[in-house]
């Protein structure tokens, strides 16, 4: 078939680039034009704040929601650099919101990947009607203001300011997202789960949305993992069989650190959740290793007590996994993910290093603890008898 049968040649492609291919297919950057969308699009935006946080180069993050349906990202960091030099080396603010972040996706192990894919306050600042930005740096306040990706006034200093930070601020375009709206619940999920994982972050979420009406709420764990079965385990009313089983290390053969915490509850469900870099998963080699490692033990102390004889089949998985809570979290240097949406884990190595070490780390638990141990193997044999 010929282009003149058909009319089309290249004068019929379209090249968008910039703002104007962000907003043709704005689900491309941030999931979706609904409410989700809105959600990646607060990520993205406190995606440079927790980093700052996580560097040690701020103390805290608030995230808030306006009466009228904005979001504004405060850290008190060091202030992004307002020109491209900016004696740091790191982008200039203007840079920073009117182009595409470079090299988007996961990145090592220090770095925190909260939205859908890295993609930067750019993105953001396309889908909305209007952004705004201060930066309070070196004693001086500086002021931006854009409107759909683009700068509608230079930036400028406004006077004097007290101590550093940078302050962000969107509306989202209703052309884009129509009636959809923020949903606190959501927003403080992910920003709990963040903290969890991420023992060293401060973050708070206000919603000021309904004048007289003020929520909020502040999240920040010390024990981290700990905290996050704790957590998990306090959603059910389940009895708690054990206590939380805990450890955190690095192991160089996988270019990374494994934290992990469990415990056994009289609940009769599993509830087993994995992370990679702070990301949630669905699967991968490090939750194989995490099931690896507690089958080893458990079925390694069952046979030594003579729990188990050595006509007995070994406890499966499954059963070991009934009334289990547990949190594996690993970071690493260079994580390799499965699929676009980076939802299960692929490094071979890891599955090794994360059995070992829970196979290591639980032995030892269960040889002090021969009670709660014999009470937790009867109680999977009982269920495998069922």
């Amino acid at each position: 078939m010929s282009e003149e049968t058909t009319g089309y040649d290249a004068s019929h492609i379209q090249v968008l680039e910039g703002w104007r291919a962000v907003r043709k297919r704005p689900g491309m950057y941030i999931g979706s034009s609904g409410e989700r969308g809105l959600h990646n699009m607060v990520f993205e935006v406190a995606d440079r704040a927790v980093n700052e946080l996580l560097a040690g180069r701020a103390g805290s993050v608030e995230v808030a929601l306006t009466p009228d349906g904005g979001v504004r990202v405060t850290d008190d960091g060091p202030g992004v650099p307002i020109d491209e030099a900016g004696g740091t080396g790191g982008r200039g603010l203007e840079a920073l919101l009117t182009s595409m972040q470079a090299g988007a996706g996961p990145g090592g192990r220090h770095d925190v990947t909260l939205g859908f894919c890295g993609v930067g306050p750019f993105v953001v600042n396309a889908l909305s009607r209007r952004m705004t930005a201060e930066v309070r740096r070196d004693g001086i306040r500086w002021v931006q203001e854009y409107a759909r990706g683009v700068a509608v006034t230079p930036l400028s200093a406004a006077g004097t300011a007290t101590g550093s930070g940078t302050t962000i601020a969107f509306w989202p375009d209703a052309d884009i997202f129509g009636t959809a709206e923020f949903s606190f619940d959501a927003l403080a999920e992910r920003f709990r789960e963040l903290a969890f994982l991420n023992r060293a972050l401060d973050i708070s979420l206000i919603d000021r949305r309904q004048p007289g009406e003020s929520r909020s709420a502040r999240f920040r764990f010390p024990a981290g993992a700990r905290d996050f079965v704790a957590f998990l385990d306090a959603e059910t009313a389940a009895p708690v069989l054990t206590e939380a089983i805990a450890f955190e290390l690095e192991d160089p053969r996988m270019a990374g650190t494994v934290e992990v915490a469990f415990r056994w509850s009289g609940s009769h469900e599993e509830r087993v959740r994995s992370f990679a870099n702070s990301r949630p998963t669905i699967g991968g080699t490090h939750e194989l290793g995490f099931r690896d490692g507690v089958t080893a033990a458990v079925n390694k102390y069952a046979r030594a007590r003579l729990l188990l004889t050595e006509a007995d089949p070994g406890l499966a998985v499954d059963r070991i996994g009934e009334g289990l809570t547990a949190v594996v979290s690993v970071k690493l240097d260079h994580p390799e993910f499965e699929g676009s949406t980076h939802g299960v884990l692929g490094n071979p190595p890891v599955r090794t290093c994360v059995g070992q070490a829970v196979q290591q780390h639980l032995g030892t638990w269960l040889e002090v603890h021969p009670e709660q141990a014999s009470a937790i193997v009867g109680r999977i044999q009982g269920a495998r008898r069922h």
